[in-house]
């Protein structure tokens, strides 16, 4: 099947939407926990977190337009600075996709969606108990992307918690141990199995792969 722009713009909303958000791949599955001035808390699953740097640690997540769409995880986390990034777990992939629907600000999901609060000392937003990776994240920028109104926000990481089965000693994490899931496009889940890995590459030590 092949698509040009024009046959994506013609092809209706809900097909393209579906297709455009699946042709990237697996994305990662994460529940971002926030909480209100007002002391509500705040969980909502996002599949758009990507790395960003390691030193400084920084981790950016992309949010949708504001606008007249109420977006309670961005305007917690321009409040009060603070907000956490969970990885979503497969015992708990369902509770973890409901978090999506448009809750009323004064609504936790935590409590609708049968998830965890968990805190840690001097940091004030949730952690997601029931998760096994989790990160904690002080805000430092918002980038508008002017081509969408789409928004890179910007965070350093100042908190991690890993299982120490999923942590080798040299720093990677294994995430098929984590229980850690993946998301194609909106609805659809996947279990991360780890395949292979290899060491750094080098120009000098690239294999001869026309000969083997």
């Amino acid at each position: 099947m092949y698509f040009n722009k024009k046959d994506l713009e013609e092809i209706g909303n809900v097909k393209r939407l579906n297709i455009v958000n699946s042709i990237t791949g697996i994305k990662p599955a994460n529940l971002i926990g926030t909480i209100s001035k007002d002391k509500i808390s705040n969980v909502a699953i996002f599949s758009s977190v990507v790395h960003l740097g390691s030193n400084p640690a920084l981790i950016g997540v992309i949010v949708r337009p504001t606008g007249e769409i109420p977006r309670n995880t961005y305007e917690n986390i321009l409040e009060n600075g603070q907000y956490t990034i969970n990885h979503v777990g497969e015992e708990f992939i369902e509770n973890s996709h409901y978090t999506s629907a448009k809750f009323d600000a004064s609504t936790s999901e935590f409590e609708i969606c049968n998830l965890t609060e968990e805190y840690l000392t001097d940091f004030e937003a949730p952690f997601v108990k029931e998760s096994a990776i989790k990160i904690g994240l002080r805000h430092l920028e918002s980038i508008p992307i002017e081509s969408n109104g789409t928004i890179l926000v910007v965070g350093e990481v100042e908190h991690v918690i890993i299982p120490d089965k999923a942590l080798n000693k040299k720093g990677y994490i294994d995430l098929e141990k984590a229980n850690t899931t993946g998301i194609s496009g909106l609805n659809s889940y996947y279990k991360l199995e780890k395949i292979t890995s290899f060491p750094y590459a080098r120009v000098s030590e690239i294999p001869d792969f026309k000969n083997e």
